[in-house]
């Protein structure tokens, strides 16, 4: 990635969040946070992955929902970006924060099943 796209990356996430917060109420999409934005190398596309608290159910209703405003994500997003296009906008689930905690507690198992093996030796 080029460091102009890396900025208009950092840009567009930091814009997307504040979005997110000033117009998406919390009751009906969920605790909400952009993890990360991927832009084209033209600028034209900007792949935004939202990482969403709540169970599988809450997250495909939010992502549902994400996809019905995104006009108005993008509309917003041109009012506080200042260049020659607004990117389109593609809304990603972001799923790596479970993939961490299940990892984490696949570890603790571990640990926890290899102390008490240790314990019955004794």
């Amino acid at each position: 990635m080029s460091v102009r796209t890396e900025k208009v990356s950092s840009l567009v996430k930091e814009r997307i969040s504040e979005i997110f917060q000033h117009h998406f109420r919390m009751e009906e999409y969920g605790l909400m946070t952009v993890t990360e934005v991927r832009m084209t190398p033209d600028l034209k596309i900007a792949k935004v992955y939202v990482s969403v608290f709540g169970d599988a159910e809450r997250k495909r209703k939010t992502l549902a929902l994400l996809e019905v405003e995104k006009a108005f994500i993008r509309t917003e997003l041109g009012r506080n970006l200042h260049l020659k296009f607004t990117p389109s906008i593609m809304v990603y689930l972001d799923e790596s924060l479970d993939h961490a905690m299940h990892i984490e507690s696949l570890l603790h198992k571990i640990h926890k099943d290899t102390g008490s093996e240790e314990q019955k030796r004794e």
